[in-house]
């Protein structure tokens, strides 16, 4: 009822304090209701409601600017800037994102997908701000997981300078993705727990209410109240920075909520408002298992339950493998930076509690530790999203591969990874990675082959090494295949002679189909699982290059940098007489929809590589149209 009147932005100032309640509750039950059916962020978004709902109250948009940090709990923010409609194709192909995005509307100030970034956005744009003279508002929502990462510390150092209002809400729900560790997380543990200075403050200001002359008493000590404060309470970083610290606040009270902001707003400097809040408020599923409703599917709203049956996923099988091997090896350690669940570490925590180390959002301090206790003699596997990893460029450069440390990267969601989008697509990794001097790259093509890989990864190899896997179920493609793992070998999945495709990881599956479309084509494919993207094999290559009209490597990552091009330039170095067809996705940042839509969209499914196989061989024997 009262959400069918926000229609645009700031028309929830229009709606009465005393339904903000009601609003609240249509809200969260809208947001059920769709993600249920298009999947998504849910209980983040459901955490956030009342806070965003206050946000709207005091801010003026577009001109004030909001900025949140990862950019996925915006649900709500969405809807208060009327964009509710584009629910319904919520992190579908062509549809609304599940982030932030500035091309949505102008009310997204930052395109945001990665944790720990909006602080350095809420600074840039106070400081563009001064220097243009404007005085709109400025603030960045973080969570306090996302304290964990440095360059948050590394933007709070800057605005303890500030001489003019920002404001950063930090949104404690206890949880990053998984739950939050670390000093951190110690220290606004003791803040939130002691309501020792907040119950004195209620009941000292309340006594004085009462006395002649007590507002007098009252405002002198609210001059004092931080020497008050400092007695009773934590001291908190934000204290030690010179940033003003608020809090803490109740996040799921709207009136609360807009006092504080506003109050805040009069502040000539930075000020950090502490705000508790519970993730997956609302909804008893999500308050039960709040990690498990981070990001989810379709689902049933009564139970809560996946409308879809999964089957086992690479992750699962990363998990499987790691915990067999750390049975006989306790040299073994994992490494994950906030996300034991998601990269299938949960397991290994529980049996191996002393070699498990969650280091919270932090992957460039997840990859030096790795190193320094590879040097130490242990052998880490850091398990870690494709897109996470690439922040750790530096920390790999440097302090794994120049030691030629023995540091397993376990690459979780490498290749597409769909309805995320832009920000999460893991099309990167194979060029990052293989502009490193001594870094290995190998990517398995089905779960028997990935827990074979970590096995050699740490039984039979020395130095840095990388195993990149996709997103999801394992596909049990080519299991009677199960040729021995050696360093820098691939292996002949099927036997032709026309055309040889050179496939990595999960694009051996699209290779395998595509060789049965070109049979009744009359055209004879070889399958080459090149396993080793570096160094890959070249003795293999020259023979099939020698012996093959067209060489056809297929990859899930982006042209440059990646296999097809390091093959490409191979061949023309050595001067091999044989024609190239790379199959890659774009130097572009993939829009979101599904996996097969977008491999479909970009050529890179069986019927697409068939196509331009059949297409390259006739042009090549003068037949230019493909019927």
């Amino acid at each position: 009822m009262y959400l069918e009147t926000i229609k645009k932005p700031n028309d929830i100032k229009n709606i009465s304090p005393d339904h903000y309640t009601e609003l609240a509750a249509e809200i969260r039950q809208f947001l059920i209701e769709n993600v249920s059916r298009t999947g998504g962020h849910l209980a983040s978004n459901l955490g956030v409601v009342e806070l965003t709902m206050a946000l709207h109250l005091v801010l003026d948009f577009p001109e004030d600017k909001l900025i949140w940090d990862v950019g996925h709990q915006t649900y709500t923010h969405k809807i208060l800037t009327g964009r509710a409609d584009g629910f319904a194709n919520l992190r579908q192909f062509g549809g609304m994102s599940g982030f932030s995005r500035r091309r949505e509307s102008d009310c997204d100030a930052f395109d945001t997908g990665h944790s720990s970034t909006s602080l350095s956005v809420g600074l840039g744009y106070v400081y563009a701000r001064e220097l243009s003279g404007g005085s709109n508002n400025v603030i960045s929502v973080i969570g306090d997981g996302a304290l964990t990462g440095g360059l948050a510390y590394e933007a709070l150092n800057n605005a303890a300078r500030l001489k003019s209002n920002f404001i950063i809400v930090l949104n404690d729900n206890k949880m990053s993705i998984s739950r939050n560790v670390g000093g951190i997380s110690r220290m606004l543990n003791e803040v939130r727990t002691s309501g020792k200075y907040y119950d004195l403050k209620e009941k000292v200001q309340d006594r004085l209410e009462r006395v002649d002359g007590g507002d007098e008493l009252i405002q002198k000590l609210k001059k004092t109240k931080a020497n008050i404060r400092s007695m009773v309470t934590p001291h908190t970083i934000f204290d030690g920075l010179g940033i003003t610290y608020l809090g803490p606040i109740n996040g799921h009270d709207v009136n609360e909520m807009t006092r504080v902001l506003r109050t805040a707003m009069r502040i000539d400097h930075a000020v950090v408002i502490h705000v508790v809040t519970k993730k997956g408020m609302g909804y008893p599923p999500a308050e039960k298992s709040p990690s498990r409703f981070h990001g989810v599917g379709p689902f049933d709203i009564a139970t809560g339950n996946s409308l879809k049956e999964s089957g086992p996923t690479y992750s699962s099988a990363l998990s499987d493998a790691i915990c067999d091997l750390a049975k006989e090896d306790d040299k073994i350690v994992a490494i994950t930076a906030a996300m034991s669940g998601g990269v299938g570490l949960k397991r290994f925590s529980h049996a191996f509690p002393r070699r498990f180390f969650d280091v919270g959002i932090a992957e460039q301090h997840a990859v030096t530790f790795a190193g320094a206790m590879a040097v130490a003699g242990y052998k880490p596997v850091f398990a870690v999203y494709s897109s996470f990893l690439q922040r750790a460029y530096d920390e790999m450069l440097h302090d794994v591969c120049l030691q030629h440390a023995h540091v397993v990267f376990a690459i979780d969601h490498a290749g597409l990874v769909g309805s995320d989008g832009e920000t999460h697509q893991g099309i990167y990794d194979i060029s990052f990675l293989s502009s490193i001097p001594g870094m290995t790259i190998f990517a398995p093509k089905n779960a028997w082959e990935l827990k074979e890989g970590l096995r050699f990864a740490l039984e039979e190899f020395n130095g840095p090494i990388a195993i990149r896997y996709p997103k999801g179920e394992v596909k049990n493609i080519y299991m009677d295949s199960r040729q021995r793992i050696m360093a820098g070998k691939a292996e002949i999945l099927e036997h032709g002679e026309d055309v040889a495709m050179l496939a990595v990881g999960d694009m051996v599956d699209e290779a395998g189909k595509a060789a049965e479309i070109l049979k009744d084509y009359g055209i004879r494919a070889t399958v080459v699982n090149v396993r080793f993207v570096r160094p890959f094999d070249r003795l293999l290559l020259r023979r099939l290059a020698a012996t093959h009209k067209l060489l056809v490597p297929m990859e899930d990552n982006c042209r440059t940098g990646g296999f097809a091009e390091a093959v490409c330039a191979w061949a023309e170095l050595e001067d091999l007489k044989c024609r190239i067809l790379p199959v890659t996705l774009p130097d572009a940042y993939i829009e979101q929809g599904s996996i097969g839509q977008l491999r479909k969209l970009y050529g890179c499914d069986a019927a697409g590589v068939a196509l331009r196989i059949r297409k390259e061989l006739d042009a090549e024997e003068g037949r230019i149209e493909v019927v």
